[in-house]
């Protein structure tokens, strides 16, 4: 299959104050939750998050584990808790059987901090956290998930701007409900493309043809024939895709960028089969 040059780029200025705000962020919170997507457990990871953490405690959510293979994803998880030294969970957005869990541990990855402020003389209060991720990793579902038992708002709190929100859960842990965005390094393209595919980058970035394209030719490496027998084709090109679904423009031609979209879409959405394009 012949390969386009994809190139997807930030700006270092956008990069740059993303970080800002989300160690102003961070000052407020004992612990944080980090949500990556599943499918990508090393690439939709920030290479420098220990380095934008400093020593806050972190647990580490894989979410949308439903469209992966849990099998392959749990040689991930044990390689990331080994690396990382902190607790590594999967979560789906729709499951809401780990939301017991999720709230114990982020309680535990507190207590340090809280037991700190108590020995300067202060009142035991309850853990604080916040969710942090890159775009589209599914922070804001991960947060829905977390308040949607308890919508209380406990506003402003001392020091605190007043656009930041605060959720208590339980009378253990308030959760500060602005997502924070870990800015991305286009360095890596390869990387870039993979993130691309699960939609962590804004579509202005790049093309439908083009992303397509791409994700077909590491589907066809990683996992060949179950894309071939979804889409009942020989080839995995774009064209005979088009074909099959009897997508065609005037003249005959095969409509690339409807099938195109469609494609991501069926990837995106798991209707092609459960995978983890990031290697062990």
């Amino acid at each position: 299959m012949k390969k386009d040059k994809l190139h997807i780029h930030w700006y270092p200025g956008h990069i740059a104050k993303a970080e800002r705000k989300l160690k102003e962020q961070l000052s407020l919170v004992d612990a944080v939750i980090e949500v990556i997507d599943a499918r990508l457990p090393f690439s939709s990871s920030y290479d420098n998050i220990a380095g934008l953490l400093g020593e806050k405690p972190r647990l580490i959510l894989l979410n949308k584990s439903d469209l992966t293979d849990i099998n392959e994803l749990n040689k991930f998880i044990k390689i990331l808790e080994e690396k990382t030294g902190f607790p590594v969970v999967k979560s789906d957005a729709k499951n809401s059987k780990d939301l017991n869990f999720i709230v114990k541990k982020a309680v535990q990855l507190s207590e340090p901090r809280i037991q700190a402020l108590m020995k300067k003389g202060l009142l035991r209060r309850p853990a604080r956290v916040m969710v942090v991720g890159m775009p589209n990793v599914g922070k804001s579902s991960i947060i829905n998930k977390l308040t949607r038992s308890s919508k209380t708002k406990i506003g402003a709190k001392a020091g605190v701007t007043r656009q930041q929100q605060w959720v208590r859960i339980n009378p253990q842990l308030e959760l500060l409900d602005t997502p924070g965005i870990i800015p991305m390094k286009q360095e890596d393209q390869e990387r870039a493309r993979k993130l691309a595919f699960v939609n962590a980058v804004s579509e202005n970035a790049y093309s439908n043809e083009v992303v397509a394209k791409e994700l077909l030719v590491m589907l066809e490496e990683k996992y060949p024939q179950i894309v071939k027998d979804f889409y009942k084709v020989d080839n995995l090109t774009i064209e005979d895709i088009s074909k099959s679904r009897n997508w065609i423009v005037a003249g005959g031609e095969a409509d690339i960028e409807r099938t195109s979209v469609y494609i991501l879409r069926d990837f995106r959405e798991g209707k092609i089969g459960k995978f983890i394009l990031d290697e062990v």
